[in-house]
């Protein structure tokens, strides 16, 4: 046992001083994952009931592992924020949990469909919403204390980073889809955001009181860019606008946990902000087609797939493409965000 604790440790030190070597700025221990399916690493893949996963092709095609859940066909974006902190592919929280190194640097909890509410998402069958997330992150924290002696534990969890990407499905998949869900009978759209954001900090303080202190808070995604809802090569402002409902509270939060916790490091990033600037200006980064999807068709009265059918032949000229299916990004377009997120939150 104090043979395991030693190596652990050794390459906790190893991978920091690799990474003070690189010239890194900052230097995290771990990161912990939490979001949806843009952020899904393959979760959801584990589940027979789950209509919300990837495991197959044309889905990464342009990964290393080839189908590993990812949607997307290559890397997704927290894989290059993982790069750009000196840390490796993090693994899903399914693939680690019976495993005691593999969590060492970090585990993904995302799960595509999930939202800040538990019931956002249900209609895909099994996913894995926000609290369920956090409480899969207790159990890896047992794990570490299992491992390592209880001052190295705290010193690693304070010197983690927590990524949080969430809170657009509850609007696509439970506000707006009003057959299913009561949430648009109960609530106008300034009390759903207010519902929402009370949940969200109530959830980011739970990650808090686990001994975590740093965190990249990212602003829930444009929905109104996704090529199916985008019209005439713009997003749709009116879906963004209800969006921004609820990341201009989030900043508000943000910046009230700033002040009330120093010490603490909570970083708010414009990647709503971003993606929109990236959709608008997407031919000078390199992007020749942002209103169809290189794997599920093209916008329009006649309908497109939400997700790549298995085997589907995608587009040849992947990395011209802003869209990967109908709402998730290409690996191209994933790779210019994170260094857009970078660029504007030095994280």
């Amino acid at each position: 046992m104090m043979f395991k604790v030693e190596y652990l440790w050794i390459l906790m030190m190893a991978a920091s001083l690799a990474l003070e070597a690189n010239g890194g700025a900052t230097k995290y221990t771990a990161m912990y994952v939490f979001g949806d399916s843009l952020t899904d690493a393959g979760n959801n893949k584990y589940f027979i009931d789950s209509l919300a996963k990837a495991d197959y092709l044309p889905y990464g095609m342009d990964f290393s592992g080839g189908p590993t859940g990812r949607i997307c066909n290559g890397k997704i974006l927290v894989d290059f924020i993982a790069e750009m902190v000196g840390l490796p592919l993090l693994p899903s929280y399914a693939d680690v949990i019976a495993k005691g190194e593999s969590i060492l640097f970090g585990v993904n909890y995302a799960s595509a469909g999930a939202g800040i509410l538990s019931d956002t998402g249900y209609r895909f069958g099994r996913i894995i919403p926000f609290e369920e997330q956090i409480n899969n992150l207790r159990e890896t924290v047992d794990q570490l204390i299992g491992q390592l002696h209880g001052n190295e534990v705290s010193k690693y969890l304070e010197n983690a980073l927590v990524f949080v990407d969430i809170g657009a499905n509850d609007y696509l998949n439970n506000y707006f889809q009003a057959e299913y869900y009561p949430s648009s009978h109960l609530y106008n759209l300034e009390q759903f955001a207010d519902l929402l954001i009370n949940l969200y900090r109530k959830h980011i303080l739970e990650i808090q009181g686990l001994g975590l202190r740093k965190f990249l808070i990212l602003e829930a995604s444009p929905i109104g860019c996704g090529h199916l809802r985008s019209h005439n090569l713009k997003c749709n402002a009116t879906l963004n606008h209800v969006v921004e409902m609820f990341n201009t509270r989030l900043k508000s939060v943000v910046h009230d946990l700033r002040s009330n916790y120093p010490g603490y490091a909570f970083t708010y990033a414009p990647s709503s902000k971003l993606f929109q600037s990236l959709f608008d200006n997407a031919e000078a980064y390199g992007f020749k087609v942002k209103d169809k999807a290189c794997c599920g068709g093209s916008a329009g009265s006649n309908g497109t797939k939400p997700m790549c059918f298995r085997n589907t032949v995608p587009c040849p000229n992947r990395n011209e493409y802003l869209f990967w299916d109908s709402a998730h990004p290409t690996e191209a377009a994933n790779r210019i965000l994170a260094a857009l997120l970078h660029n504007t939150t030095s994280f």
